[in-house]
């Protein structure tokens, strides 16, 4: 088994700490488990930032999950996210999700999740893109997401089985024996010390801050594929990228998403010329899958020239939009747009990760000892396009899986005594280029070339320009800052690799020189593994 430390380092020289349950993440997969697994025995969840610093508390849509027994079942769920993957979904994978739902968005509506409620008491459903059914739970309007990390995190802090260690990054796993014994992390003073656990739990979230434009915040920079990559794990499905394809879009602002619900509640997306263009791209219109949504922007802004197309909710009632979309509304508001009144200038950005580290449906990766679960994880469920909603369930479902899965195991794998003779020396090297130059760089060059649309030629120079950039960051390394760019640039390589690697176009992979999906040749998968090559 070949493994790839990102710095120089002597474990025995190391300050370590050792717990059950070492939980990498704080959104809502790492927060889910690390509860789930306090009950069985001691934590440590580590987090890269703050703890409030994830996707989860970005996500404005909602959750999904069969809440209305008479209009909706577990079987028009699992048709609704069968059909927008595209083929590709794990059917295992789907059925869990769609049957084990319910009755864990149960429990963080008795955790103190206060979702929105109609006047007679009962859950308010609302509908989003490829959705047969209005099954999507929400809070606050558009601010599920934060309500969800609030509840997940006042949870978090009362349990006392749980040790919270924000601003610690991790750099690497340490793997002996050919199992994940623990990780490499950075605390908050930049101090390199060794975490050691009888199960590794990575719920380090996505990849979007690989690309230029994007929805995501400043720590998804897909640093767990990297690392559980490096120490063996094989990876899955890393062509698949999702692309929102409503961001808005004002010079000098950054990306801020715009939500599916606001198409779902019937908002139309018009050209330059005002023309309501959906209708000519899907049955659906405006409530198609999101790649579909996506791709069709982008022809109609080759069209036009623009950078943007626009969403306009103007036939819808004002004051619904305004108290639906609370904190979309104050956003606009900001750039001195009316999300009820004015149109509003949308594109699509980098939102969401299909793809991740393999595991099976309890969370298991290919090394053992080592598990992941939400965004960081493949299992399978969202096939080549995930349905709109379904991640956040995804954590849920599948980080109390990993629990369910481990918890009778706690006796019999025992924590290492004495540490092996573990140590990492390499010659010093300089970097050539500042980091954030890199960085930049590769976002140019993700956005470019294995973006929305991606060639043969694209991706060859892509992944040529990715490789020169590893080789300046092959270390050792120093500090967390370079640590991170080593990460994206090796994340950025197996995103292009696996789009090279499938010659078709399907759900959020499309290809230009390959504009059909095969599916005589390609029902199956890309799977990676650094000693292994490709499966």
């Amino acid at each position: 088994m070949r493994v790839d430390y990102l710095v120089d380092f002597r474990l025995d020289a190391l300050p370590v700490e050792t717990a059950d349950y070492i939980v990498v993440g704080s959104g809502i997969a790492g927060l889910y488990t690390a509860i789930k697994a306090a009950e069985h025995g001691k934590v440590i969840l580590l987090t890269k930032k703050g703890l409030g610093d994830t996707n989860t508390d970005h996500a404005q849509g909602g959750i999904a999950a069969v809440f209305d027994q008479e209009e909706d079942s577990p079987e028009l769920h699992k048709a609704d996210t069968l059909a927008a993957g595209a083929g590709l979904c794990d059917l295992e994978a789907v059925e869990v999700l769609v049957t084990e739902g319910p009755e864990r968005v149960k429990e963080l509506i008795a955790m103190g999740a206060d979702f929105d409620r109609t006047e007679g008491g009962h859950i308010s459903l609302t509908r989003e893109g490829a959705h047969s059914r209005r099954r999507i739970l929400h809070a606050r309007g558009d601010a599920t997401g934060e309500e969800i990390q609030r509840t997940l995190t006042r949870q978090v802090k009362r349990e006392q089985k749980i040790d919270l260690r924000e601003n610690h990054f991790v750099v690497d796993l340490l793997v002996w024996d050919e199992r994940c014994r623990g990780v490499l992390a950075y605390d908050e003073e930049d101090q390199l010390r060794c975490f050691l656990g009888k199960f590794v739990v990575l719920a380090t979230g996505g990849g979007g801050r690989l690309y230029r434009n994007t929805t995501n915040p400043e720590v998804a920079t897909g640093d767990g594929f990297a690392i559980a990559y490096r120490a063996g794990a094989a990876v899955m499905d890393m062509e698949f990228v999702q692309f929102h394809p409503t961001a808005l879009m004002v010079p000098g602002a950054a990306f801020f998403l715009i939500s599916e619900a606001v198409r779902g509640e019937g908002a139309y997306l018009r050209n330059h010329k005002g023309e309501r263009f959906m209708i000519h791209y899907h049955p659906l219109a405006e409530l198609a899958p999101r790649d579909v949504v996506a791709r069709a922007i982008v022809q109609e802004l080759l069209k036009s020239g623009e950078d943007h197309v626009y969403l306009d909710l103007r036939h819808l009632t004002p004051d619904r939009v305004r108290q639906r979309f609370p904190k979309i509304t104050a956003t606009c508001r900001r750039f001195g747009l009316d999300l009820a009144t004015d149109l509003i200038p949308v594109a699509p950005a980098a939102h969401y990760f299909m793809g991740g580290i393999k595991t099976d449906i309890n969370g298991a990766t290919t090394l053992p000892g080592l598990y992941a679960c939400g965004e960081t994880a493949c299992v399978g469920v969202h096939g080549a396009n995930r349905l709109a909603s379904n991640s956040l369930l995804d954590g849920l479902v599948f980080g109390g899986r990993i629990v369910e899965a481990t918890r009778g195991q706690l006796e019999t794998v025992v924590l290492p005594r004495d540490l092996p003779e573990l140590e990492l020396r390499r010659s010093e090297q300089v970097l050539s280029r500042p980091l954030p130059e890199m960085v930049e760089e590769l976002q140019e060059i993700m956005w470019q070339h294995v973006g929305l649309v991606r060639t043969a030629a694209g991706l060859k120079a892509a992944l040529a320009r990715i490789e020169a950039g590893k080789k300046d960051l092959s270390g050792p390394l120093q500090g967390r800052d370079a640590c991170q760019t080593a990460n994206m640039y090796w994340t950025a390589g197996l995103v292009a690799q696996a789009a090279l690697i499938r010659t078709e176009s399907r759900g959020g992979h499309y290809r230009s020189d390959y504009p059909f999906t095969d599916d005589a040749h390609w029902l199956k998968r890309v799977v990676l593994k650094y000693d292994g090559g490709q499966e």
